[in-house]
């Protein structure tokens, strides 16, 4: 039963995925004033100034792909977490390589990368959670 709500919300994780990257009609950024505030909000405190457009959008793409990397993981289990990694750069690139065909699109190696580095996070989140938890399992307990 745990299995195959994994498998459904990484389904589901994917459409999501799919339907931000690969929509044809994308949304305008410039037309966000939410985020429009926070960018000014940003230039205008001189410890944040260096936030800009560019590194929202890369950290986004980041953050975007560290569920998958973690689904995969979980789903694949600790002998095929390499897996994991290698079709989270599948995805990405073959989201960027449809991007290419699609006109409001624009397909950029930085997300390439961005995306890659996501997954790989999800991943190293996974294993790193396994390693506590094998050392909490493996700590003997202490009963009065």
């Amino acid at each position: 039963m745990r299995h195959r709500l994994l498998l459904a919300v990484t389904a589901l994780y994917l459409l999501a995925v799919a339907w931000i990257t690969l929509n044809p009609f994308p949304g305008d950024p410039k037309r966000n004033t939410l985020l429009e505030g926070l960018l000014a909000a940003f230039a205008a405190t001189p410890l944040l100034a260096w936030i800009d457009y560019d590194v929202v959008e890369f950290t986004a793409n980041i953050l975007m792909f560290v569920p998958m990397g973690l689904l995969l993981a979980l789903l694949f289990g600790p002998g095929r977490r390499w897996l994991a990694v290698s079709l989270g750069i599948a995805a990405t690139l073959t989201i960027e390589f449809v991007q290419l065909f699609e006109p409001a699109r624009v397909s950029d190696a930085r997300d390439i990368v961005a995306n890659s580095l996501g997954a790989i996070i999800g991943v190293a989140v996974v294993v790193v959670a396994g390693g506590r938890r094998s050392r909490l399992d493996a700590t003997p307990s202490r009963s009065s």
